[in-house]
């Protein structure tokens, strides 16, 4: 394939009507130089999938079996670029590459979407004769190694040595699990998978080890704290290989619900000490339970997170997340792919010779696909504990804010702030008697406040004083499944607040809340709509405190300015009027 634009392409999708495949013809159909040809065993589903797309790529349709005689089928249709997205390649037998070997020995460019180490290393046997016939095969041409490897580099840039990589998929409940992925994940649950820690190749088995993680872009709403567990992916193998110096490598799946995975857990524990029988013989059932538990929140993410050292030897711990709303994740291991379909198009395709696809890409090439589906990133870098409490939060959203909402919060060890403010109250028994117990402002307009933040055992002391009646909170930075939220407490509850920045605003959103130190249910949670935002060039406060039970607490709506520096202004002030005075004194 030469090196310029291309006029046109002939794509094959294997398997282009499943989970993933179907993901990829439509990312693909709204580019015209293409035709996409979905292949596979059911003409009947590519032609559905073909009557629902838009107009936009040649859609074409075609019977096509990967076990059966699949060369002289190939030939005929002679297309420029093959996509297997069949799988589950943990279990294509004893010839694995018979797929591939075809595409090679008739000189087409093949990709695949394995999710298998082994797989995935097997490939680069064929690197020099793939090279002689000009061609590329890329292996794992997915979220995992393309992506995460993408994420890795572009974490990894500045800093002199790589020690830790990990990384995790979150799939929405509601995304829709294909029955070969069941079926892979449950090939190896249980069983020894090779991985890299504390320098040395170890052992570890699939499904049997968990770590919890949140993942938040800055600024946005994050997913609620998962744990993920340790599945099979190439990034394994492929990791310790690219980092020279990698001590550690670890990927993981962080299925909702959760009282899920933690049985899919206990179960490969019992069959790692044959306990339980293989989960390979339940397959379907686990297919069909992970299909009807579809409830939490309607939206999946992923993550990739290192900890290496600089050019003067700090330890530097960085993350990268995503974020994929709706109905949009199952499209991320789809977006490798296209674009690499795409890169060839514009006359840049990958160089010859067979390898996995962890190097191919880089974050920018995802750019497109990402802005299309609405899906968002971003990267975080621990802080120095010496940061405001919500710089270090917000982390790369800080700058995002309005210039007067973060001087508030720039909180070095004291802060007094002056305003007026209108205060309504809740009018039921109950919110009378919450409003009493935390003395929260009474009802009244042009209320003079007053609020005052001291930095205080590592966090906020928050005062605000409304007429003289004043009440107090908390707040400091959550940790565990609290990470990447502001927890504030209110005596004996506590808030775990997301703070969200857009349209020139900061809202506060709550995730999580305790009483007494006991976690609480979310949908029990109090709530409202409470935001900070900048008008007349004035710092402007709207908060609400309500329950789902009780309706209305408070809610509190204003204005405030730093009253020291407006103190320090009329001191100066004064001194250059006194000033003046004198010189006209001694002038006269």
């Amino acid at each position: 394939m030469p090196e310029e634009e291309r006029a046109s392409l002939k794509v094959v999708v294997l398997g282009g009507y499943g989970t993933f495949g179907r993901r990829l013809v439509e990312l693909l159909s709204d580019e015209p130089r293409l035709t996409v040809v979905i292949a596979g065993r059911s003409v009947a589903k590519a032609e559905a999938l073909r009557a629902s797309l838009p107009p936009g790529a040649a859609i074409e349709t075609m019977e096509l079996d990967r076990e059966g005689n699949i060369g002289p089928a190939l030939a005929a249709l002679d297309p420029d670029i093959l996509v297997d997205v069949t799988g589950p390649f943990q279990a294509y037998g004893a010839t694995p590459y018979r797929l591939a070997e075809t595409c090679l020995r008739l000189g087409v460019n093949y990709l695949d979407f394995s999710d298998g180490s082994d797989f995935t290393a097997g490939i680069a046997r064929f690197d020099a004769e793939a090279r002689a016939r000009g061609i590329f095969m890329l292996s794992a041409v997915s979220s995992a190694p393309a992506l995460s490897g993408a994420a890795v580099r572009h974490l990894a840039a500045g800093l002199a040595s790589i020690e830790t990589v990990e990384g995790g998929i979150a799939p929405s409940p509601f995304a829709g699990i294909g029955r070969n992925v069941i079926v892979a994940i449950a090939s190896y649950a249980g069983r020894p998978l090779r991985l890299a820690r504390d320098g040395q190749p170890r052992t570890a088995y699939g499904l049997t080890e968990t770590r919890r993680m949140t993942i938040c872009p800055p600024g946005r709403l994050p997913l609620s704290s998962r744990r993920f567990v340790l599945v099979d992916v190439p990034d394994l193998a492929l990791m310790p290989a690219m980092l020279p110096g990698l001590r550690s490598a670890w990927f993981g799946a962080g299925t909702a619900p959760q009282f899920y995975l933690g049985l899919l857990v206990l179960l490969a524990r019992l069959a790692r000490y044959r306990l339980f029988p293989p989960l390979r013989l339940f397959t379907g059932l686990f297919h069909s339970v992970a299909n009807r538990l579809t409830w939490g929140e309607r939206r999946g993410g992923m993550y990739v997170r290192l900890i290496g050292r600089d050019g003067e030897g700090r330890s530097v711990s960085r993350s990268w997340h995503l974020l994929a709303e709706g109905d949009a994740g199952p499209s991320v291991p789809a977006m490798a792919a296209d674009a690499v379909i795409r890169r060839c198009l514009a006359g840049h395709p990958p160089e010859p010779g067979a390898r996995h696809a962890a190097a191919a890409l880089d974050l920018a090439d995802f750019a497109r696909g990402f802005a299309a589906r609405g899906i968002v990133t971003g990267t975080r870098q621990d802080g120095e504990r010496s940061w405001p409490l919500y710089r270090r939060v917000l982390g790369a959203a800080w700058d995002e804010l309005p210039a007067p909402v973060r001087d508030l919060h720039r909180v070095e060890t004291g802060r007094r702030f002056a305003g007026r403010a209108t205060v309504d109250r809740g009018r039921g028994f109950f919110a009378g008697l919450i409003g009493a117990f935390y003395r929260f402002p009474r009802a009244g307009s042009d209320i003079p406040v007053s609020v005052l933040l001291e930095r205080s055992r590592g966090g906020e002391l928050w005062q605000r004083t409304f007429a003289g009646r004043t009440f107090r909170s908390f707040q400091r930075e959550g940790e565990g499944r609290g990470a990447c939220l502001v927890d504030e407490r209110f005596g004996p509850v506590s808030v775990g607040l997301a703070l969200v920045v857009g349209e020139g605003r900061l809202d506060y959103v709550v995730r999580r809340w305790s009483f007494l130190g006991i976690p609480m249910p979310v949908f029990m949670a109090p709530g409202g709509r409470t935001f900070e935002h900048v008008e007349g060039g004035l710092f402007r406060f709207h908060v609400e405190i309500d329950h789902p039970w009780f309706g209305l607490i408070v809610r509190y709506q204003g204005w405030l300015k730093d009253s020291d520096r407006d103190s320090e202004a009329q001191s100066s002030m004064k001194f250059t009027a006194n000033a003046s005075s004198a010189d006209q004194s001694v002038s006269s």
